[in-house]
């Protein structure tokens, strides 16, 4: 037997949730089914006894007992349609919660950040299909075998006429599943993208009015809608030649059933309410068929995505269960951390080591595109290392799990996002309920408590969710409150003041001296001298690999040391070059009239002298030099 993907399993096992209701639906079809028959019963009875017997109390009473048929197949088909809804309704609860977590895991991986997500519009499309006429539709086709051997009861001629224009009908159904498939799987794809784009435009839309983009982002996004649009006519125009060819085929059917009628009743093989009788039987039987062709493009939508949102979980399989570790103490260990990402050829981060201890702080410094970012999200378990380990209180991460994790790391990511709430429950990582207690004590360890109450509404300010009347440092100071809630033991800042002003980076350098006071850690991720005032150690990356790690002095020294040698030292001689490549001295993009850069991303031209921070009122102690400032 072969065994189930998991992806299809777990579809499988969601459907099964709403199992137990299908045999009360197919009891309803059974019933449904059967009372289709009183519309042809009733006309034999009409045609063949009342017109006969002129009786009026016959026609009186057949007229109640069809209304009161009907009335009981209308509620039958009523309670049908119920069922179909509470089974589609189960199977979508089954899976909602799931499918969520899938989509926002998988977007953390890089080839799958900027595809389309659909897995919540593929679960509706599987929803919808339960709950639509194409689930009752399935239903009655079984039951087309006993529409036709009915029409044989009435006449052998006819019964083998709707035989042979059933199997057309059925033929002319495959067809048409198979020519529609590809163009509308093509349409949904294209519409996909077309509508990930339009969303991408939106969201970035300042910078796209800013810089006159409008028209070349309508004119992508037009290219993305015209491609869907092609594909979707291709397939309605298929998909009508079909509908139209079996709309007339039926009707031809009817009309070919009344004339043979006709002349059977004509050559005394038929009574004359049989006629009618075989003509409202043949449509009834292939009434489910020509159904399921109008409910087609939605059937194919459910199909697909129940293929797409199969490998969707499969790929983003469940977290297991882990063993709950007791909260760990601060101390930090990146053993050989390699990161190599697919489809790249060479690592981001190649045996990065160092590490952090209670109460200590440690900046990693290095240019853009050296690795920073990368680094933070490994250090915080967004991304899993190729080789080596990284340790929180002597565990490796992997086994506390993405919730127990986030309790115990604060995260500070460099570009902020902050939700639809208001200001406390941002703070509160989007608690329905959020403790008003630890939101405050959060923005008082981030220093930003005074900033919120200069706020409309205080905490309460209502945010939507980056479109708001915040600016960039006040958004990036309630990001390091939202980090401090839940009180971590460890803090990750990627370039915590690149929004903020010097009351800002004051603020922070504050939080971050207070933090290290409780005998917890802080990494903090920076190009900015600024930033690593409060820093214990220096790690500088370079090519995503550890250049120099030592404390914040020795290595500040150093490297201020090493922009001075550089600078005054002469000129070599000039080289050879080899044909269309240059010496090996030359700078294709110096500029003899810039002097060379400076700060902790380059060398300076000559080493600024150290300054005194400025006194902040209430220091517990005296201010340290500031490093060299960046030119």
């Amino acid at each position: 037997m072969t065994k189930l993907k998991p992806g299809i399993a777990e579809l499988r096992q969601a459907r099964g949730a709403g199992m137990g209701l299908l045999p009360a639906a197919f009891v309803f079809s059974v019933f449904v089914n059967l009372l289709m028959l009183t519309g042809p019963l009733f006309m034999l009875q009409v045609y063949d006894r009342v017109l006969g017997s002129r009786s009026e109390e016959t026609l009186v009473s057949l007229t109640l007992l069809v209304i009161a048929l009907y009335g009981m197949m209308g509620l039958l088909e009523y309670a049908r349609s119920m069922v179909f809804g509470r089974f589609g309704a189960r199977f979508q609860t089954a899976l909602d919660e799931r499918v969520f977590d899938a989509v926002v895991r998988r977007s953390l991986i890089p080839r799958h950040r900027a595809a389309p997500s659909t897995g919540l519009r593929d679960l509706e499309a599987i929803q919808g299909v339960f709950t639509s006429s194409a689930m009752s539709s399935l239903l009655d086709v079984p039951w087309t075998p006993i529409f036709f051997a009915a029409i044989f009861i009435l006449h052998p001629m006819l019964g083998w006429l709707s035989v042979i224009g059933g199997g057309l009908v059925i033929v002319l159904t495959l067809l048409n599943g198979v020519m529609v498939r590809k163009p509308l799987g093509e349409a949904q794809g294209h519409s996909n993208l077309a509508n990930s784009f339009s969303e991408q435009t939106r969201a970035a839309s300042e910078i796209v009015v800013a810089q006159a983009m409008v028209d070349q982002m309508r004119r992508r996004w037009q290219t993305l809608r015209e491609a869907a649009q092609g594909h979707a006519m291709k397939a309605a125009d298929r998909a009508g030649l079909f509908t139209n060819t079996i709309k007339s085929l039926r009707l031809l059917l009817q009309s070919l059933s009344l004339a043979l009628g006709a002349w059977l009743v004509l050559q005394g093989e038929m009574t004359p309410g049989g006629i009618i009788a075989g003509s409202i039987l043949l449509g009834r039987a292939l009434a489910p068929i020509e159904q399921s062709i109008g409910q087609w493009p939605q059937i194919q939508r459910a199909r697909t995505a129940w293929k797409d949102l199969s490998e969707l979980l499969e790929s983003t399989p469940p977290e297991e269960p882990r063993v709950a570790l007791p909260p760990p103490a601060a101390n930090f260990v990146v053993n050989s951390l390699t990161v190599q990402l697919p489809g790249l050829r060479a690592p981001i981060l190649a045996r990065v080591r160092f590490q952090v201890l209670p109460g200590q702080a440690v900046g990693i410094i290095g240019k853009s595109g050296s690795g920073k970012s990368t680094l933070a999200k490994a250090l915080v378990g967004l991304i899993n290392p190729t080789a080596g380990e990284i340790r929180l209180g002597g565990a490796t991460l992997d086994q506390y799990g993405h919730e127990a994790l986030g309790h115990y790391i604060g995260y500070l990511p460099q570009n902020v996002t902050l939700f639809t709430g208001t200001v406390a429950e941002n703070i509160a990582r989007m608690h329905p309920q959020p403790d008003h207690a630890k939101v405050v004590q959060a923005a008082q360890r981030a220093n930003a408590h005074e900033m919120i109450l200069g706020l409309p509404q205080g905490y309460d300010t209502p945010l939507h969710g980056n479109d708001s009347v915040l600016s960039g440092g006040q958004k990036q100071r309630i990001a390091l409150a939202r980090a401090l809630y839940d009180d971590p033991v460890l803090l990750v800042l990627d370039e915590p003041n690149s929004a903020l002003d010097f009351d800002g980076s004051l603020a922070l350098n504050r939080a971050v001296r207070e933090f290290k006071a409780s005998n917890r850690a802080v990494i903090i991720m920076t190009h900015r001298p600024m930033a690593v005032e409060e820093c214990d150690r220096l790690v500088i990356i370079e090519a995503g690999m550890v250049q120099t790690e030592g404390p914040r002095d020795e290595v500040m020294k150093a490297l201020a040391k090493n922009a001075e040698e550089r600078r005054v030292a002469p000129p070599g001689p000039p080289q050879i070059a080899a044909p269309g490549r240059p010496p090996q001295n030359a700078n294709p993009n110096a500029n003899p009239n810039r002097a060379p850069d400076a700060g902790l991303n380059g060398a300076p031209a000559a080493p600024p002298q150290p300054r005194p921070a400025p006194q902040q009122a209430g220091a517990q102690s005296q201010a340290r030099p500031v490093p060299p400032q960046a030119a």
